[in-house]
């Protein structure tokens, strides 16, 4: 694994444990509410008390949530993780002056050691007489013992570490405003790549040190905000504009440049991923659409989100969040801010600029955003996804392409065997926002929210064999319902069950690896019968039958055999266009009974012998396979 694919493990490792945050900042919120004056105090101290033992505590959630990530979610990788977290706790309360206490930059070193060491002896094998300590429980044994030696080690670091955090918290201090306009520039970077939570961790959880009423010790700017520091929130207060207003305007403006045919869809779409963005502060569904067909425009975005962390802190506004810079996190942890009330105003004026600067470029220099091409991204498809994964897999590159699947919020995270073997079209047209190919066989593919469902259906296929049949694109044109062929007999599905596509070019390819069944006299139509057992059948037109004049030619013969993508049959397009009641091709199934599931991509248009537009799973009875 290459380094960059090694960080972006760490980084999707890294962001579990903040996904308990959301829990804390509402049980502060529920505790500053005046229970007192409404008679019910315990109601306020509990949640205060919650939501306090959650930050308490979150070194060891990011103990165990890292190591749960690096180990690919092995239980007892978490488990050596938390016991050595108990043992540098121990050791250091009681050899040391009391400044050293667990931290979550100690907490992600555990997590790392106990994933590593999982991954390294999790099939150790030992002498048969100490074989109990074997396996997984060797992990236990041997995380337990450097455990301790790391702990020793750390009394004589850990105070030179805390010594390089302040120095660099006076650095940032010093560099004031500036410093914040870097930080804000590298974090929008980093958020391209799904490295921004490495960043994060250091200045939201190290950066800075607190001590609260009781004598506790809170460090990171997100701990120290939500203990009472009225100094904290400069790191995340500048988000707000960004995800509450600047990339809504993004939105905004993608929708009014869409083609008017296009308008309505991607204006759902788009209009969704705004509300998502406003309300949570998911902001990977906007960025995609234009990062890579418009990367200077990227960059614009880079620096105005530099600029805003700038302003916020010129205006010394402090605020912060649990998840994201979202309304919910505005409008929770409003009560311990400070001038947030400013934020309203700021990022309505971003709002603004950035809709009427990202409009006036789309327009300007023909950004093909979606809606302004025929292939547009977020599709509103959620309730398909058990029926689209089967598709996502094939154009992942298949069941034996894929060495590592995991998710995060927005974004499929693999490691492939071979990256080339995936198919970015294809992800784009099911739906994916973009991806980005990291080397060393590490791929990132964005789906938005759905992406955490999207890996457990894939993950289903994979633990599985089904008896699936993939079909590629016979022709290249548009992809339509069987339902909606203008002839009866193959709408009402009395022929077979399948799709048909509306002709742009001139040849017929095989979509699937079968023998040439039979060929009709006038080549207007053939048909495949498949290693499984399925028959399928190809009718090139509708009442084509009857044209003669040589306008058709195959150039296969009944008893071939094919692959996907061989041409099969050339034909005169612009005659069947001026003759053929319909362009309409239909591509059937005449033995649907075998099915026993049906798999569609979406209906768009579809290149020729390109991968996969529809895919059926057979009754358990029929396997049968083909073998490459």
């Amino acid at each position: 694994m290459n380094w960059l694919g090694s960080l972006q493990q760490l980084g999707r490792a890294v962001m579990l444990p903040t996904m308990v945050l959301p829990a804390a900042a509402i049980l502060l919120s529920v505790g500053s509410l005046p229970w007192d004056a409404w008679g019910l105090p315990s109601i306020g101290d509990v949640s205060t008390w919650a939501g306090q033992g959650i930050f308490f505590f979150l070194p060891y959630f990011f103990a165990v949530g890292v190591a749960w990530g690096l180990a690919n979610q092995a239980g007892p990788a978490g488990l050596a993780a938390l016991s050595g977290m108990f043992i540098y706790d121990q050791v250091t309360r009681h050899f040391s002056d009391g400044s050293i206490q667990p931290s979550t930059l100690i907490g992600i070193i555990f997590g790392m050691m106990a994933g590593g060491l999982y991954n390294r002896f999790k099939h150790i094998k030992l002498p048969e007489v100490v074989q109990f300590f074997g396996g997984s429980r060797f992990v236990l044994l041997i995380m337990g013992l450097s455990s301790a030696v790391f702990s020793w080690f750390m009394l004589g670091v850990a105070p030179f570490l805390q010594r390089g955090l302040d120095e660099l918290t006076q650095l940032m201090l010093h560099l004031g405003g500036f410093g914040l306009f870097l930080y804000g520039m590298i974090y929008r970077i980093l958020t391209a790549f799904g490295l921004h939570h490495l960043l994060n961790n250091v200045f939201w959880f190290q950066m800075g040190t607190f001590t609260t009423p009781d004598g506790s010790i809170v460090q990171g700017d997100l701990p120290r905000y939500f203990a009472g520091d009225p100094t904290a929130g400069s790191f995340m207060a500048g988000l707000f504009p960004i995800m509450m207003f600047a990339l809504p305007g993004i939105a905004l403006a993608i929708i009014h440049e869409a083609r008017e045919d296009l308008k309505p869809k991607i204006k759902k779409t788009f209009l969704t991923a705004a509300l998502v963005c406003f309300v949570t502060g998911v902001s990977e569904q906007i960025e995609f659409a234009f990062l890579f067909v418009a990367p200077y425009m990227f960059i614009v975005h880079v620096i105005l989100s530099g600029v805003a962390m700038w302003i916020t802190y010129a205006l010394d506004i402090h605020h912060g969040f649990s998840y994201s810079a979202g309304v919910i996190d505005y409008i929770l942890n409003f009560h311990l801010s400070h001038n947030a009330w400013m934020l309203i105003p700021i990022g309505l004026a971003y709002g603004v600029v950035y809709y009427v600067l990202f409009r006036w470029a789309i327009h300007r220099f023909g950004i093909p955003t979606p809606g302004r091409e025929e292939g547009s991204t977020l599709e509103d498809w959620a309730g398909n996804i058990p029926y689209q994964a089967p598709l996502i897999l094939e154009a992942l590159g298949g069941k034996e392409n894929i060495v590592r699947l995991e998710s995060c919020v927005t974004r499929l995270r693999l490691t492939v065997k071979n990256d080339r073997l995936i198919d970015t079209s294809a992800l784009k047209l099911l739906g994916s926002a973009g991806s980005m190919k990291l080397g060393g066989g590490n791929v990132q593919v964005v789906f938005g929210t759905y992406s955490e469902l999207i890996r457990e259906e894939v993950n289903k296929l994979m633990q599985r064999d089904l008896p699936q049949v993939l079909f590629c694109a016979p022709v290249q044109g548009r992809m339509l319902p069987i339902g909606e062929v203008p002839d009866h007999i193959f709408a009402a599905k009395l022929v077979g069950d399948g799709v048909a596509f509306i002709l742009e070019k001139d040849e017929l390819v095989s979509p699937v690896f079968g023998t040439i069944l039979h060929i009709y006299p006038t080549m207007h139509a053939i048909g495949i019968s498949t290693p499984e057992g399925l028959e399928v059948l190809l009718h090139i037109g509708i009442d084509t039958s009857q044209l003669t004049g040589g306008d058709f030619q195959a150039v296969v013969k009944e008893g071939d055999v094919v692959v996907p993508g061989q041409l099969l049959i050339k034909f005169n397009l612009a005659y069947i266009r001026k003759h053929a009641a319909s362009l309409a091709t239909p591509m059937v199934i005449t033995n649907p009974q075998l099915v026993k599931s049906w798999s569609f991509a979406p209906f768009k248009g579809v290149k020729k012998g390109q991968a996969s537009v529809m895919s059926v799973v057979l009754h358990d009875r029929n396997v049968g396979g083909h073998e490459s």
